[in-house]
């Protein structure tokens, strides 16, 4: 016969067990689901991969490798050749990175240790408002806005200032490479700002008080430990502002001109390997025409895998280092 003690603790006893049958049964579907959660990412990336590269075989096949250096794009004759693609995104993304990565982290700076509290978050809401607004508004804004500023302001005084140099050479223009770098600037700012505001936040407090300890500036605290320990962080979060850069297709069509061409200067017309995509796929001649496209989609794929390779080989470098 039950004692009135074991009564009272049988519930306790029931539910005790209970959570431990749970956790028995949970722990192994958790590790399966996990396990089929990233089984599942590198099976759709390579199904993507597959159905890209298998689209553009006839292309591949028919123009090897002599696709990437050919610079002409013509329909008519079926002659096609990505090189001045290539060109475009490679240099429209650098310059919007380089435009972008300084002004992120002077930002992310101010918001985590200059800024006032009281406008900390509603200056943080507004940067990361700008990943919300669509890129074809961004588009419409760079041909209505940003063009004719270009065109006639802009544009007129670096070629008056700096017209010796090739890049700020040429004739101005509302359409061409500085919109299209200007406008991914834009779209690739609050991704990389709001990543490494993140990270500047993650550095330990007793590393900032000790640095103020020896007598450190606010910049020299920010020089000897904010920043070597953001260090890998803000690698990746270039990184994610790059792959925004080098997919953007709607915006960078209205603005870069779509020219098949490779021109030193950046108010010339130019295109890029999205834009191209974007603006001839739906009247692309079937057969080799569309398979060209798909070269260029390839193309693309190869180039942002690479540059997250590259990225990944830098944090872990940075990570090793780290521990030293």
């Amino acid at each position: 016969m039950s004692t009135p003690a074991e009564i009272q603790f049988a519930p306790r006893r029931l539910s005790e067990s209970h959570v431990k049958l749970v956790d028995r049964i949970g722990e192994p579907l958790f590790r399966a689901l996990a396990a089929a959660a990233g089984v599942a990412s590198v099976g759709i990336l390579v199904w993507i991969a597959e159905s890209v590269f298998n689209q553009a075989g006839l292309a591949i096949s028919h123009f090897g490798l002599a696709f990437l250096g050919h610079n002409t794009w013509n329909p008519v004759t079926n002659d096609f050749g990505a090189a001045s693609f290539i060109y475009g995104t490679v240099v429209s993304s650098l310059i919007a990175l380089l435009i972008a990565t300084p002004t992120a982290i002077a930002i992310a700076i101010y918001l985590t240790e200059l800024a006032p509290r009281r406008v900390r978050r509603p200056i943080a809401i507004l940067v990361e408002l700008l990943a919300a607004i669509p890129s074809v508004i961004l588009g419409l804004w760079g041909i209505i806005v940003l063009g004719p500023f270009l065109g006639n302001h802009l544009e007129p005084f670096l070629s008056g200032v700096l017209g010796w140099i090739p890049l700020f050479a040429g004739t101005p223009s509302p359409y061409g490479m500085l919109n299209a770098a200007l406008i991914l600037t834009i779209m690739a700012l609050p991704i990389v700002t709001s990543v490494t505001r993140e990270v500047f936040q993650t550095t330990p407090g007793d590393l900032k008080e000790g640095a103020y300890a020896l007598g450190a500036t606010r910049w020299e605290m920010l020089r000897m430990t904010v920043l070597p320990v953001a260090r890998p962080g803000i690698v990746g979060a270039v990184i994610l502002g790059l792959g925004r850069a080098l997919g953007e297709a709607i915006a960078v069509t209205q603005v870069i001109g779509n020219a098949t061409q490779i021109s030193s200067s950046l108010f010339a017309p130019a295109g890029t390997l999205a834009a191209q995509i974007a603006s001839e796929y739906q009247s692309a001649n079937p057969g080799l025409g569309t398979s060209s496209l798909m070269y260029l989609a390839a193309i693309l794929l190869v180039i942002s895998l690479l540059a997250n390779a590259v990225a990944w080989r830098i944090v872990r470098r940075f990570n090793i280092m780290g521990r030293r």
